[in-house]
């Protein structure tokens, strides 16, 4: 399916302008365009603007609220639990991060539950917020949908979701270990994407609705109404295993809601939970040992020769391929014809409900 090339600058004032019709204060609009597009740009398209229709049908079917402040449910110091009260994830979740780097500067660390928010994106973003103020930050997150989307492993139906771990480290004077993943095979919006662009995924990333492997992402989404096949866990066992401590802790000891049958579920957004580790390195009085350790390591991990099956290039560590693609898309982002489709829809759906829109995302194609 063909791609598009959309103007990066255009394409966030477009989500900006988006969700500003719908009635995000200005704050709110410009950090859910920041993140989306920064997730296109980082190269994760699964997480970027093909997001934005899921948030419109959330926000017209009142699953999604606009413009909520957090509110603190706990409040022990250093220990807290952040509600996000169903809003926008971009907003809540830089919120609730805020704290917890305010309380990690005052105490040395903050162990931080944020519960009850709408689809937070891309989580690596979080870790990047925390590195960008000089802290760690090791995070769980669960999420909760219309459905399960992962099955166990072993298992032949879906249970949970794709529930990322997540961990950013600030590196003195070099660029930054950004671990951020899905436990799943691959993420299910990579899914939709593949979906969209009407490609195969690799082998090995779903069932269908029979348990049986297969690498056609239509089995998530066709027929309309299910049933629907799943993801497997990355690296069998232990994907699985981690997405359930990601479910444990990110959720049910964050306050939050895990999967099961009798949780009530969106039937169009997406509900994450995240407890999140945030503490300042230097108080570990281990700053120029790090530092030295930190850039030896990785230069001698960088050194290794490349494998005889491996065709991309050098050794790569966490946050390469992220760095690599925001200097490629730095001034164009490609969109695949069927996302492109949904991002018109939504900002006619927009149109329809608030009297204002920006229009069609496919005028901004470069050329038109």
């Amino acid at each position: 399916m063909a791609e598009h090339l959309i103007p990066t600058v255009a394409l966030h004032t477009w989500v900006v302008d988006l969700f500003r019709a719908a009635g995000s204060h200005e704050v709110e609009a410009r950090l859910t365009a920041d993140h989306l597009v920064g997730a296109n740009l980082a190269g994760h398209d699964s997480h970027g603007v093909g997001m934005a229709p899921k948030y419109v049908a959330s926000l017209l079917n009142s699953e999604l609220q606009l413009n909520q402040r957090v509110t603190l449910a706990t409040d022990a110091a250093s220990l807290i639990v952040v509600d996000g009260r169903r809003g926008m994830g971009q907003s809540v979740t830089h919120q609730a991060m805020d704290i917890a780097i305010g309380r990690a500067r005052e105490h040395g660390t903050c162990v931080m539950a944020l519960k009850n928010s709408h689809h937070l994106g891309r989580v690596g973003h979080w870790a990047e917020q925390a590195i960008a103020a000089g802290m760690v930050s090791i995070h769980f997150t669960n999420a909760v949908s219309h459905m399960p989307m992962v099955a166990p492993h072993g298992g032949g139906r879906a249970r949970y979701l794709t529930n990322p771990f997540t961990v950013g480290i600030p590196i003195p004077g070099g660029e930054p270990i950004v671990l951020d993943f899905a436990t799943s095979a691959i993420a299910h919006g990579k899914a939709r994407v593949a979906y969209n662009k009407r490609v195969h995924v690799p082998a090995g990333s779903l069932l269908d609705a029979e348990g049986r492997p297969t690498d056609d992402p239509a089995v998530m989404f066709e027929p309309e109404g299910g049933p629907y096949g799943a993801l497997r866990t990355a690296g069998g066992h232990k994907g699985h295993a981690l997405a359930m401590v990601c479910e444990l802790l990110g959720a049910a000891l964050s306050g939050g809601e895990t999967v099961q049958p009798t949780t009530r579920l969106p039937v169009h957004g997406v509900w994450n939970n995240m407890l999140a580790i945030v503490f300042d390195p230097n108080r570990l009085g281990t700053g120029q040992w790090f530092e030295a350790q930190a850039r030896e390591f990785i230069d001698w991990v960088r050194s290794a020769p490349p494998s005889s099956d491996n065709a991309d290039g050098p050794v790569l560590v966490p946050g390469d391929p992220e760095r690599a693609a925001r200097s490629a898309r730095a001034q164009m982002i490609p969109i695949d014809s069927g996302t492109l489709t949904q991002l018109d829809q939504a900002s006619a759906a927009i149109a329809a409900r608030f009297g204002q829109s920006p229009g069609p995302v496919s005028a901004l194609e470069r050329g038109c």
